[in-house]
């Protein structure tokens, strides 16, 4: 069965391919940037944004893919 996705879910999903499409191109601009050695502040920069920007999207595709159950408070009419 399909798991029925609430609309912050599908937000955080496009937030979290656009982390994956940001941490690709650090990278290759680190790969641009690097004359072979990782001494330069710029690559180091850049290789520094891969991980936040990939441990962020990890983060958010794992948010939006899971089951979560509604948190709101039913109350009894009487």
């Amino acid at each position: 069965p399909m798991i029925e996705r609430k609309k912050i879910q599908k937000v955080l999903m496009g937030v979290a391919v656009i982390s994956y499409v940001a941490a690709i191109a650090c990278a290759m601009t680190a790969a641009i940037l690097s004359d072979g050695t990782a001494t330069s502040p710029a690559v180091a920069s850049m290789m520094t944004s891969v991980v936040v920007f990939a441990a962020a999207g990890i983060v958010l595709h794992v948010i939006s893919s899971t089951n979560l159950p509604s948190l709101k408070i039913e109350r009894e009419r009487t």
